[in-house]
């Protein structure tokens, strides 16, 4: 029976105590130690390499990050556990594995694991993990100090974290303090505001056309004029948003030149 190394890295005690209590749900896994904080986790991953570390990112220094970061040439797998999903890319810039969002349910944590034993059984075959390879070598290949927004945003949905490319978005919806984001026939909602989000995105790719309306340019099918200067935005899907007067400039300027 295949035996897989497991090292909790957590500074709450009740969490470290639940993440054991789920690894030893597993007759295959088998916990190595725990850890309160960043110094711990380093002196143990030395001492003894894990197959997989169940790590959090707001701890003491050094943080979860940093943990990772030393483990990046390594064969550990990194789950990162945290009550904050606004790490959620970067997390996967240092090859992490997984992303846990507390409070995760019993069922997403299962699932995490399964895949992390699937995955080093995979590379101890010599049978590598294709899409997780093409995702990691994309994000290491992206410079954040070069890039002049993100190409991809994330999105929290039941204990997990998508990441969302902003090609796919056909366009976004303000709702309260959340923003709907339309990709084909699917919906995803991210805790921004509209403004906040709009700071992050590229304009040459997206524009405010309504107060509660952002649109990918690449996705405007036809224009069609409306009631006092407004225009009909025509998307490519066939939805239809408002335009307003003090938007179409920005428009022409961005996209239609010359009309």
């Amino acid at each position: 029976m295949s035996n897989f190394k497991v090292l909790i890295v957590d500074d709450e005690r009740l969490s470290r105590r639940r993440i054991r209590r789920l690894v030893n749900l597993d007759p295959e896994c088998s916990v190595i130690g725990e850890c309160a904080n960043g110094t711990e986790a380093l002196q143990t991953l030395e001492a003894s390499r894990p197959e997989i570390v169940f790590l959090d990112i707001q701890m003491p220094e050094p943080d979860g990050f940093a943990v990772a970061q030393a483990l990046m040439k390594t064969a550990t797998l990194v789950v990162f556990i945290s009550a904050w999903d606004d790490y959620a890319v970067r997390a996967f810039e240092v090859h992490a594995f997984d992303y846990l969002l507390k409070p995760f349910d019993g069922r997403r944590f299962v699932e995490s694991l399964r895949r992390a034993k699937d995955r080093i059984v995979r590379d101890r075959s010599g049978t590598p993990d294709g899409r997780l390879f093409e995702l990691f070598e994309s994000l290491a290949r992206s410079d954040a100090r070069t890039r002049r927004a993100p190409d991809r945003i994330a999105v929290r949905n039941n204990g997990r974290v998508i990441l969302l490319k902003l090609d796919d978005i056909d366009w976004m919806e303000a709702s309260d303090n959340y923003v709907c984001l339309h990709v084909g026939g699917e919906t995803h909602i991210v805790r921004q505001t509209m403004c906040e989000l709009e700071a992050q995105l590229d304009p040459a790719r997206f524009l405010r056309v309504h107060r509660s309306a952002i649109v990918n340019l690449d996705r405007i099918r036809e224009l069609q004029p409306w009631f006092r200067g407004d225009y009909r935005v025509i998307l490519r899907n066939g939805t239809e948003l408002t335009l307003t007067k003090s938007n179409r400039e920005k428009l022409e300027t961005r996209l239609l030149l010359g009309v």
